[in-house]
């Protein structure tokens, strides 16, 4: 295997657009970047402007790929999956958490709980971020 990436379905019909979440997850980090992003073509059911296949780097090289879904699907994104960022500070979990935060729902609200500084949040579009910050940084 080359790599494992992360593929984000998102449903527009629910509230839950490509491009927000592009906007938010780049700029969540210093170096978060869009990479390539491909429009849904005429015809194809999705709504005007929604994203077919976008690839961005949310930081350290790290990648997600995200697509608007044009038919709605009778399920949501689930925490019992989550993205875990191991995040260089606290200072920086304190900013990506509250970011994240905004529309969202704290699972878990930031705390030390034993085992380091740690936070579990689900964002606006339904994502579940893990929080923790760099064993070397504790």
């Amino acid at each position: 295997m080359r790599r494992m990436i992360p593929f984000l379905t998102l449903q527009p019909s629910r509230g839950q657009h490509a491009a927000d979440a592009i906007a938010l997850y780049t700029s969540l980090f210093e170096d978060g970047r869009e990479l390539s992003r491909e429009p849904w073509p005429e015809g194809s059911g999705a709504p005007e402007g929604a994203v077919q296949l976008a690839e961005i780097e949310v930081g350290a090289g790290q990648r997600l790929r995200l697509s608007d879904s044009p038919i709605e699907h009778a399920w949501d994104m689930s925490p019992g999956v989550s993205l875990w960022v191991d995040c260089a500070d606290q200072a920086e979990q304190e900013r990506v958490f509250a970011a994240l935060l905004e529309g969202g729902t704290a699972m878990m609200p930031l705390d030390d709980y034993g085992f380091g500084p740690f936070g579990w949040v689900q964002d606006r579009f339904g994502v579940s971020w893990q929080l923790g910050v760099a064993a070397d940084d504790q």
